[in-house]
């Protein structure tokens, strides 16, 4: 069993991040981009827990809690970009169980879900603690935050190991260059596109018998790259 998230975000890409994290710790994930959407999803769903972005349309995350908080007892945990007292103060005001300002990295975020979770005692009592993915020889594990290649420990950046983590939970997706940026933002804010093919080419280096002949890592050309899950 795993617990329910209801992501309220709009920027697309990050709830794209959000929900790629959550499925690789073991949770299921419904993912909404205004508040209205938001407010008929808990509503309907009664998640375990609401991760809220306060910029969201129709309704703002302030007004979404604000309901959410007289009709039910469910967990917030709010997102903004706005780091101010007043709105700090004003989200906890209205109930938020937690507050975390943009930009933040997916493994904290995690952290905090799995915090708010234990503490509200939402977390499902058989969820799993050590949520390790595996695809195409290589394992990912991200409570102790290691990689094995075929079972060989793989020596990993922190930004190598969020794209390993992201392409394992989801084998032969296809990702861009832009997603895999964004994926890395937590890590190396100072990335770039170009530097994305850095991260795999050196990826290849550590996990590839021939890297100039990659089976695992492939590029998909004019789109991006996939983690295969049959190595020849």
């Amino acid at each position: 069993m795993c617990a329910h998230v209801l992501v309220a975000e709009d920027d697309e890409m990050q709830a794209e991040l959000i929900r790629r994290s959550l499925l690789a710790e073991g949770h299921t994930a419904t993912v909404v981009h205004d508040g209205r959407s938001a407010l008929d999803a808990a509503r309907r769903l009664r998640p375990d827990l609401v991760v809220l972005d306060l910029m969201l349309p129709v309704i703002d995350g302030f007004g979404v809690c604000r309901v959410l908080r007289r009709d039910d007892d469910v967990p917030v945990l709010m997102l903004t970009a706005r780091a101010t007292e007043d709105d700090l103060l004003l989200g906890l005001e209205l109930g938020a169980d937690d507050y975390m300002t943009k930009p933040y990295s997916p493994r904290e975020l995690m952290a905090r879900i799995r915090t708010v979770l234990r503490r509200s005692g939402r977390a499902p009592v058989d969820r799993r603690e050590d949520p390790v993915v595996r695809a195409g020889g290589i394992t990912v594990d991200p409570v102790r935050h290691e990689v094995r290649c075929d079972g060989v420990p793989v020596e990993c950046t922190p930004a190598e190991f969020e794209i390993l983590l992201a392409m394992a939970a989801e084998p032969e997706r296809v990702f861009s260059r832009r997603q895999l940026l964004e994926i890395t933002r937590g890590t190396d804010r100072a990335s770039t596109e170009r530097a994305v093919d850095v991260h795999i080419m050196n990826l290849r280096r550590k996990t590839e018998a021939d890297p100039r002949r990659p089976v695992r890592l492939l590029t998909v050309f004019g789109v991006g790259y996939k983690l295969s899950e049959a190595r020849g």
